[in-house]
């Protein structure tokens, strides 16, 4: 079996125009997710670089994030933490604001998601003009944890959330 790359994951990534409104070229990751060899290629590749232990957690952003980092996060033998829109944490959160094109958004972790001091690889499916990944960035630092990298299936680059995570160690495997 030869060895995939972030080129055939390219190849499988479906573009849907005009959804989910006019003008908007949406990058659909299910065909990835359907295919055991490239979604187990896209965990593999989401975490290049990290061994098992290398890292305390995998947090995940809500909703598509979740489901590359649960899979990484038992890929390196670490606990698996969700990032939420606010409101969906039963228990204790701190919250963090971000803006977005129109308008603003909020994202959550629960208080004790992880210690001062743990090593953290977030992951989320795409990153666009990085707010929300800023804003999870932004409450797992606030808990003290260490963002060893910020892993993306798909970057816009074009919309520039690059910048926004300027501090930290962002990686994507497909680019647009």
């Amino acid at each position: 079996m030869s060895q995939l790359t972030a080129a055939d994951l390219e190849h499988a990534i479906r573009n849907v125009p005009d959804f989910p409104r006019p003008g908007i070229q949406f990058k659909d990751i299910t065909p990835v997710l359907a295919d055991a060899r490239l979604f187990a290629a896209s965990v593999d590749l989401l975490t290049t670089g990290f061994a098992p232990g290398s890292v305390d957690a995998v947090v995940g952003i809500d909703a598509r994030g979740f489901i590359f980092a649960a899979a990484a996060a038992l890929k390196l033998q670490a606990g698996f933490v969700p990032v939420r829109k606010q409101g969906k944490l039963p228990f204790q959160t701190i919250e963090q604001s971000y803006e977005l094109e129109y308008g603003s958004n909020t994202v959550a972790v629960h208080v004790d998601a992880v210690k001062p001091g743990a090593r953290v690889l977030l992951i989320d499916d795409l990153l666009a003009t990085g707010g929300t990944a800023w804003a999870a960035a932004t409450l797992l630092k606030r808990l003290g944890a260490e963002v060893m990298a910020v892993s993306f299936l798909i970057e816009l680059a074009f919309l520039k959330g690059r910048a926004r995570l300027g501090e930290h160690t962002v990686r994507s495997l497909v680019v647009y």
